[in-house]
């Protein structure tokens, strides 16, 4: 009675097979085939067509309404009196499946019973009730199955989830099919079938092998499943004996799932992944597979993470400037107008990328990113270095090491430019962990940049300047907002003269052939009298051009000149100590007569200590510019600034306290009476042209007589009686005066000069101190002087 009622059993599915063969002629495989004929034949293809039964069958989907009945099929059913409708197949196919699970013996028939009912539901597109038949056909018992068999039962199951739409659980069964392929009880593991079938689930996982899939938007998928999977793959790949998959899928785990991993986990994967890369590094090559599958590299973007990538200009000194022509310095050449509002137009998608100044070829050119390091521990990127296109760029790779979870933190990558042109910076390359990455800055999400294409022009000598002097602490601002290279400071007695010698060396490798030197002085409120910089560009020029590595000397001299008349502050303090300054010998040295009073004391200790000449000694600033080009460069017009700062302290040396005149015996001569106090700590002597020298103590003030010719001051323009010039007139005036200063200031030729040897030598053979300098009257001669020096005029 079982073997009759199974019969009938399998009668029932052999209708059901009928059915489906007639309402759908071309199979239930999922395959494209051609559609039945009106008249209920076949068509001839249709009839020659090979037919594999269940495992692979044929259809048209054109033939089919949406619930996968035959648009006109009502009178065919009315010829086959025995032909189920779709639905009744469905029907008899759920009855015949529970019959079978009755018999403990029927579990393959039952399992094929559920596979192609699970078909026919797929191709009506019902599919609920398709996984409704999948789950019961999964607790079917088959017993005494070989591996194989189980192989193939978990992949069927997997393909029918597929094709009913059910990805995430066809993917589920296709990884146990995997995981049975490398079952303990196999005497030889599938390894490479369990690698394939892994690769196959990752789609049912939302999980694809391109690292760029998952830097755009919100992460998609369960990635705790993701991150077993990957783990699950680069076991696979160690057993196949293929370090370079494991490299890589590591890599890709350690990318895409750093934000899902623990600090621990982290640690366990990249101890992982550096033991993998010392024997195999891991690379920017694609990994090709023995099915054809092209694995991604996988650059990591992470490690270190960058925010942000500007390219910097180049220092001040070496920066590039552009000869103003005649339209100006910013107008294009290539156009015939001086403004298109076309030019402006088509210019202004590039003006987000391009940078306003230009790199030199041949120099150190500097990018700064800013990065920080995500991971718990302390992170070593080695052969950190720029990518370029467009101009030949040689980069300087860099290692450094960022503390764990550092925050942002600047890094600067550099390189030389070889060649000249529009460079644009892509990216980097590290070597983290053993992997090599090129990170694309198309491939950095949120990153920001100042723009990535820069000018690289040819390339300009590179000049550097050392002197005599000593470095100073002061630092100079010129008002242009250019920063000086170099600051060196020198202390000077008023009227004194001394040489600044400057070396001029190119370090770099073009030849040095133009040289241009201005000078400005800048943060002074003193009257200077005459040049306080002067020099001849000519000596230096003859030594050019310098050639790379060569040195050539420039001389500037340096010549301080100050008012030399009394302040009134100071006849204040000598005043206030009781001392006469009317010709008399002065019983205290300078230091002790101009100590501030206490009630004027400063506040400061460290001003206080300087008793004496706290506030007396006067501050000149300068700035040497030079102006320089040659090579290349400046056949293309280019030229470079190096600026030298320069701080002279002016102590006080000689003051004229009263100057006066008497008559001599000869009326176109006279007397000229100066009051000369030594304002200094040591002994000098003062002398003028054609008079004996007086000695003068620290801090005594004596009186000289100086007989002079009376001066003819007629050749010096008068100034104009009517007052419409007022302004004018004032200014012509002081001309005149200055220009009798300086006439008869060189006629006198008063110079002083200090000699001072050691109080505890022995044998006072070379002196310790010798200075010397002039003393200036342009500034202390008023107009009765003035009148009394020069000739009376006559008048016939």
């Amino acid at each position: 009675s079982v073997g009759f009622f199974l019969y009938s059993v399998a009668a029932l599915e052999g209708l059901c097979s009928a059915s489906v063969i007639y309402h759908y002629p071309g199979g239930t495989g999922g395959k494209v085939g051609s559609r039945r004929a009106q008249g209920g034949s076949l068509s001839a293809e249709a009839g020659n067509r090979h037919r594999p039964g269940a495992q692979e069958v044929l259809i048209d989907p054109g033939a089919l309404t949406s619930n996968g009945i035959n648009a006109d099929t009502s009178a065919e059913i009315g010829r086959a009196k025995n032909c189920l409708s779709p639905e009744d197949i469905i029907d008899k196919y759920k009855e015949a499946i529970s019959y079978y699970g009755k018999y403990k013996n029927a579990g393959v028939i039952e399992l094929e019973a559920c596979v192609k009912a699970v078909r026919v539901l797929a191709i009506q597109k019902r599919s609920m009730e398709a996984s409704e038949v999948l789950q019961s056909a999964v607790y079917i018992n088959l017993r005494q199955l070989s591996e194989e068999e189980k192989i193939q039962r978990y992949s069927i199951l997997s393909e029918l989830y597929e094709r009913i739409g059910f990805h995430r659980k066809s993917a589920f069964f296709k990884r146990i099919a995997a995981m049975q392929c490398a079952a303990p009880s196999i005497p030889e593991p599938g390894w490479r079938a369990c690698y394939k079938l892994l690769l196959e689930t990752l789609p049912g996982y939302s999980l694809s092998l391109d690292p760029k899939d998952f830097s755009k938007g919100t992460h998609r998928g369960w990635a705790a499943v993701q991150m077993r999977l990957l783990h699950e793959l680069v076991y696979a790949s160690r057993r196949m004996g293929n370090p370079a998959l494991c490299v890589r899928h590591l890599s890709f785990l350690l990318q895409t799932m750093l934000d899902f991993l623990s600090d621990q986990e982290k640690k366990d994967v990249t101890q992982s992944l550096e033991s993998y890369t010392a024997k195999c590094p891991g690379t920017m090559e694609f990994i090709t597979l023995p099915d054809g599958l092209k694995l991604p590299p996988v650059p990591f973007t992470k490690l270190p993470i960058v925010r942000s990538v500007k390219l910097l200009n180049l220092p001040t000194s070496l920066r590039p400037h552009k000869m103003k022509s005649l339209l100006g310095q910013n107008v294009s050449t290539k156009s015939p107008f001086i403004y298109s509002p076309i030019i402006a137009h088509s210019r202004g998608e590039e003006r987000s990328k391009k940078i306003d100044f230009q790199w030199v070829q041949g120099d150190v050119c500097e990018v700064q990113l800013m990065v920080y390091n995500p991971m718990p521990f302390e992170l070593r990127v080695e052969n950190m270095g720029l990518l370029t296109t467009g101009v030949e760029f040689e980069s300087l790779p860099a290692a450094l090491s960022l503390p764990a979870e550092s925050g942002l933190y600047p890094v600067t990558l550099v390189g030389v430019p070889r060649t000249t042109g529009q460079i644009a910076v892509n990216g980097y390359h590290t070597s983290v962990f053993g992997v090599f990455s090129d990170c694309l800055l198309d491939n950095l999400p949120g990153v920001k940049t100042n723009g990535c294409t820069v000018e690289v022009i040819p390339a300009l000598p590179r000049l550097q300047i050392s002197t005599s002097l000593p470095r100073s602490a002061h630092t100079l601002q010129p008002s242009s907002g250019d920063e000086v290279s170099t600051n060196v400071s020198v202390q000077l007695y008023n009227g004194e003269t001394q040489q600044l010698i400057i070396k001029l060396e190119n370090i770099g490798t073009e030849p040095l052939e133009k040289l241009e030197v201005t000078a400005k002085t800048v943060n002074t409120k003193e009257k200077l009298y005459g040049d306080f910089l002067s020099w001849k560009l000519e000596d230096t020029l003859s030594q050019f051009p310098l050639k790379p590595g060569k040195i050539a000397t420039f001389t500037v001299n340096i010549k301080v000149k100050l008012d030399f008349s009394c302040q009134e502050n100071l006849l204040q303090d000598l005043s206030d100590d009781g001392i006469s300054v009317s010709g008399l010998p002065l019983s205290s040295p300078f230091r002790q007569v101009v100590k501030p009073r206490v009630e004027t004391k400063p506040i400061n200790p460290q001003e206080s200590s300087k008793a004496g000449d706290f506030s007396h000694v006067k501050t000149l600033e300068a700035i040497l510019n030079f102006k320089y080009s040659g090579g290349p460069g400046h056949v293309e017009g280019y030229y470079r600034n190096l600026s030298l700062g320069l701080h002279v302290e002016v102590e006080p040396s000689v003051f004229f306290t009263r100057v006066s005149t008497l008559p001599a015996t000869s009326t176109r001569q006279c007397h000229l009476l100066l009051d000369v106090f030594n304002s200094t700590e040591h002994e000098l002597t003062i002398s003028a042209r054609n008079n004996e020298d007086l000695i003068l103590h620290a801090g005594e003030c004596q009186r000289m007589a100086i007989q002079v010719d009376k001066f003819n001051f007629e050749s010096f323009p008068e100034s104009p009686t009517d007052g419409t010039q007022f302004a004018n007139a004032k200014q012509l005036e002081e001309e005149r005066q200055q220009a009798k200063g300086l006439e008869i200031n060189s006629k006198l030729g008063i110079c002083w000069k200090i000699i001072s040897f050691p109080k505890f030598s022995l044998i006072s053979t070379y002196p310790s101190l010798k200075r010397e300098g002039e003393a200036s009257v342009e500034g202390v001669l008023n107009q009765l002087v003035l009148e009394h020096l020069q000739l009376a005029p006559l008048q016939w």
